[in-house]
């Protein structure tokens, strides 16, 4: 029974997490993303840590090698993960976003063999190369702002933004895993310290690059761009980043990212019904024959015994 209860809170927490791609894109246009991205994540990181400091300051006794890593987590799994996907989330639709976000478990399966000492076997590149196969439908469809910012064939700039993002997230989850289980830094010290570093990082580059008259925030529009934070700040940064950190006690990292692969589904119905962009079957279509790539890749990961039959746990 508990099982299915942990099952049922991950694909809330896909469903949730989803959205974020279709309030992303409105607030986007209210703010640029570098200060769309300080703003929501020293907004997230201050809650954390104050909501520590008063129940927890045991939690702010840190090494110096905790503190590294927690420095290296914020650069990769929040500067860098979200200044790529908010600008790539500009030109493209909030599904398509979602959908190429996907890649995140083919990059998992190349960082735990770069990583972890996992095995590539022919199983798992097989999985690979049919999980690629099911993106080029995506990628080929392409709206008029896509069309104006090709960068290699028929990818567009905003399309390997996107691409860059789901790489660092995932970079991002490897480290929290080590910051998490090996450094023993609880899920949310490290999610909101990192936060903090990585929205910093965010504000001072936006101070450089953005117009800033008083801030960069569009004119008459302040009061949609706070009601946006913090609706992606409650539901990302909040609850399903913690959710996340709690659910890798529980599932391996493979089987989260396997159905991770609902997102785009849940991505369609929220753009749907908040942004009124039509859902494409072509992505329903693609979502399908890239989950039978990442189910060739589970197959042969519970083969190798990187993930357990008998009980869930923590594994790259």
């Amino acid at each position: 029974m508990e099982l299915i209860l942990s099952i049922f809170v991950v694909i809330f927490m896909y469903a949730a997490w989803s959205s974020i791609f279709s309030i992303g894109k409105w607030t986007l246009e209210f703010s640029p993303p570098l200060f769309l991205t300080a703003s929501r994540m020293l907004f997230a990181g201050l809650i954390m840590t104050g909501y520590l400091l008063l129940r927890k300051r045991s939690s702010f006794k840190i090494s110096r090698k905790q503190l590294l890593s927690l420095l290296l987590l914020g650069v990769f799994s929040i500067y860098l993960t979200n200044i790529c996907e908010f600008w790539g989330l500009q030109h493209l639709t909030a599904a398509k976003t979602c959908f190429i976000y996907s890649l995140s478990p083919f990059f998992a399966a190349l960082f735990s063999y770069l990583h972890f000492g996992e095995k590539l076997s022919r199983a798992k590149m097989i999985g690979m190369g049919i999980g690629f196969l099911g993106f080029l439908p995506v990628l080929y469809t392409q709206t008029g702002s896509e069309d104006l910012l090709k960068a290699l064939g028929f990818i567009s700039w905003p399309e390997l933004a996107i691409m860059g993002a789901a790489l660092c997230s995932v970079y991002g989850w490897v480290l929290l895993r080590l910051v998490v289980k090996d450094d023993e830094v609880s899920p949310m010290m490290a999610n909101g310290t990192s936060m903090l570093f990585g929205g910093a990082l965010a504000l001072a580059h936006s101070f450089f690059i953005d117009s800033w008259a008083p801030t960069p925030i569009a004119a008459g529009h302040m009061g949609s761009f706070i009601q946006g934070t913090i609706v992606m700040t409650l539901i990302s940064n909040i609850i399903c980043y913690n959710l996340y950190g709690m659910m890798l006690r529980k599932f391996t990292a493979t089987f989260l990212s396997f159905m991770g692969l609902l997102s785009p589904i849940f991505a369609s119905l929220n753009s749907w019904i908040i942004l009124g962009e039509q859902p494409s079957w072509i992505i329903f279509m693609s979502t399908g024959v890239v989950s039978i790539g990442l189910w060739v890749i589970y197959r042969a990961e519970l083969k190798l015994g990187y993930i357990k039959k008998s009980e869930p746990a923590a594994a790259a």
